[in-house]
C-alpha cells in the first residue's frame, strides 16, 4: 500500500472513529475504577487467545454473515432491517429439511444450506415488493415482516418439531452425519468459509462487473443512477433477494452447527443483525470495510466477557464502545468545513 493511501486511511473518519470509542472507553473504564491497559488486555487476550480464538469465529461467522446481507443493498442506499425473521426462516427450514430429508447425510446438508438460502431470499423479496408496489417503505416493511417469521419459527419449535420430553423450546437434534464439519475439536465448521466466499463474491461483483458499478452510483445519487438507465425496483428486488439469502444461510448455518438443532431465541438473542447492521454501517458498505469491521465488533462481543471476569468490569461496555464509535462516525461525517474530507473519503474508499 503507498504511503499516501496508508495516510489518507489514519485521517478517515472511520478511524478517528474507533479511536474515539477507545478513548472514551478507557475513561469510562477510569470511572469504573478498573485499570483501562488491564481490561483492554483482557479484551485482546480472550478474544484472540488460544482460548478465545475458536469463539471469535464461530461469532465473526454469524456476524460477518449478517453485515455482508445488510450491507449489499446498504451499498445502493436501501435499508433492510429484516435481517432476523429472514435469519430465523433460514434457520427453521433447514432443520425441516434436515429433520426429514430422506437423502443420505452430506446431500441432506446441502439441501438444508440451499433451503435456507432460499427461503430468507423469499421473505426478503416479499419486503421488496411491498415497496416496489404497494408503497410500503422498504425500511418498514423488511422490518415489520421479522415479527411474523419469528414467531412461526417459535411455533414450530414449541410444538410440531418439539423435542419430545424436553422442557426447551427446541426442535429434535439433527439425525447423525447433518452437521457442516468442524475445524479440529473447535466450534468453528465449514460454515465460516462460505461466509468467507460469500464476502470474496462480494467484492469481485462490487469492483469487477457492471452489476457492481450500478450498485454503487445508485448508492451515491439514485436520481442520476434512473437517469443513466438503472432500473430502480428490479434492482431492489435482486439486491433483497441476495441479501435475504445471505441471512437464511447464517440461520442455516447456526442450526446444523453445535447445538444441531433449532432452539427458539437462540439465533435472535445475540443481536447478530444489529451488530452485522453496525459493522456495515461502518465500513459505508465497502466488501473489504466490512470484514475487518465484523472482526472488529466479534473480538469486542467475546473479549467483553474475558473482561468481566478479569476486571469486573460489565461486558455491556463492549456494547457501549460500538455505540460511541457509530455516534463519532456520524458525527464527523456530517461536521462542516472539513477541508478535503470529499476527496479523502473516495481515496478511502478506494482503499477498501
Amino acid at each position: 500500500m503507498r504511503p499516501d493511501r496508508i495516510m489518507s486511511a489514519l485521517r478517515s473518519p472511520v478511524t478517528f472513529s474507533v479511536l474515539a470509542g477507545v478513548l472514551i472507553g478507557a475513561l469510562f473504564l477510569l470511572g469504573t475504577g478498573a485499570d483501562p491497559v488491564t481490561a483492554y488486555e483482557a479484551v485482546l487476550t480472550g478474544s484472540l487467545g488460544a482460548d478465545g480464538i475458536g469463539s471469535t469465529l464461530s461469532t465473526g461467522t454469524s456476524v460477518l454473515g449478517l453485515a455482508l446481507a445488510l450491507a449489499i443493498p446498504l451499498r445502493a442506499g436501501l435499508i433492510n432491517l429484516g435481517g432476523d425473521g429472514q435469519m430465523v426462516l433460514g434457520g427453521i427450514s433447514a432443520a425441516v429439511i434436515g429433520l426429514y430429508s430422506p437423502l443420505p447425510a452430506p446431500l441432506t446438508v446441502t439441501l438444508a444450506l440451499l433451503g435456507g438460502m432460499a427461503a430468507g431470499a423469499l421473505y426478503a423479496a416479499l419486503a421488496a415488493l411491498c415497496e416496489n408496489h404497494l408503497g410500503v417503505p422498504l425500511l418498514v416493511s423488511s422490518l415489520l415482516l421479522s415479527y411474523p417469521a419469528v414467531s412461526l419459527a417459535s411455533y414450530l419449535a414449541r410444538y410440531p418439531l418439539k423435542e419430545p420430553g424436553s422442557s426447551l423450546p427446541q426442535t429434535r437434534a439433527m439425525p447423525d452425519g447433518v452437521a457442516l464439519p468442524a475445524f479440529g475439536d473447535s466450534t468453528v465448521t465449514v460454515g465460516l468459509v462460505l461466509v468467507v466466499l460469500a464476502a470474496a463474491a462480494y467484492w469481485f461483483t462490487d469492483r469487477r462487473t457492471a452489476i457492481g458499478y450500478e450498485i454503487r452510483m445508485t448508492g451515491l445519487n439514485a436520481r442520476f443512477s434512473s437517469y443513466a438507465g438503472v432500473e430502480r425496483r428490479g434492482l431492489t428486488l435482486k439486491l433483497m433477494s441476495v441479501s435475504g439469502a445471505l441471512a437464511g444461510l447464517v440461520g442455516a448455518i447456526g442450526v446444523l452447527s453445535f447445538p444441531y438443532r433449532f432452539v427458539d431465541g437462540s439465533l435472535t438473542a445475540p443481536g447478530y443483525t444489529w451488530t452485522g447492521l453496525t459493522a456495515a454501517l461502518l465500513a459505508t458498505a465497502a466488501p473489504i470495510g466490512t470484514v475487518l469491521s465484523s472482526f472488529f465488533f466479534a473480538v469486542l462481543q467475546v473479549g467483553g466477557l474475558a473482561m468481566e471476569r478479569t476486571t469486573q468490569v460489565p461486558r455491556e461496555l463492549t456494547q457501549v464502545l460500538q455505540a460511541i464509535v457509530i455516534v463519532f462516525l456520524a458525527a464527523r461525517l456530517r461536521l462542516p468545513g472539513l477541508p478535503g474530507f470529499l476527496s479523502r473519503r473516495r481515496k478511502s474508499e478506494e482503499t477498501v
